[in-house]
């Protein structure tokens, strides 16, 4: 019979511990290309979904699509719409932007100037934070936004909206979304 000292086994059990939880991790980071000619790739915690659905902005109905998932207790998420010239980017953002703040009426909310590699400077880049209950049905969340727009070559612009909802377990890795971000 082998006799292994105590403080071995403590070592060698909390290393099978480590290892068995890296087999499965609550955010199993990935890229994924976001939008129609993955002009955007993002760095997603897990396995993304992927749909598509009008919103209202100003006085337009526009077509946006959703990519995002669920992991440690946070959703994240990326929204694009593809406007046809940079004036019409600079209204949708604004409506876009106009509905959050709307939709957090009463929770503490803080903004402020945001810098995301080759974005675009107008409709320039914002970070938006929110904590609080949006919605009076709502029980209290936190919200973190990214808005930014890509000037195509074609003259279209295409917008960004990239979202946290949740405290996720791991705070790190809301910057490690926001940071995740590349585009051409």
């Amino acid at each position: 019979m082998t006799f292994v000292p105590f403080g071995r086994f403590v070592f060698l059990a909390a290393l099978a511990a480590f290892l068995a939880a890296a087999c499965s991790p609550v955010f199993n980071w990935r890229e994924v290309p976001v939008g129609g000619d993955a002009e955007l790739v993002a760095l997603l915690p897990c396995k993304a979904d992927r749909a598509e659905r009008d919103l209202r902005l100003g006085s337009q109905s526009v077509a946006v699509r959703m990519i995002g998932c669920e992991a440690g207790g946070a959703t994240f998420a990326i929204a694009q719409a593809s406007a046809s010239d940079a004036v019409q980017a600079q209204s949708w953002l604004a409506a876009w932007h106009s509905q959050a703040r709307a939709q957090w009426a009463g929770a503490r909310i803080e903004e402020h100037p945001a810098t995301v590699p080759r974005a675009a400077a107008a409709p320039a880049p914002l970070r938006f934070e929110a904590d609080g209950e949006a919605g009076a049905p709502s029980p209290r969340q936190q919200v973190r936004q990214l808005w930014f727009a890509h000037q195509q070559r074609n003259g279209t612009v295409s917008l960004y909206q990239a979202t946290v909802l949740g405290t996720p377990s791991a705070p790190e890795s809301v910057q490690t979304f926001f940071e995740g971000m590349r585009l051409p």
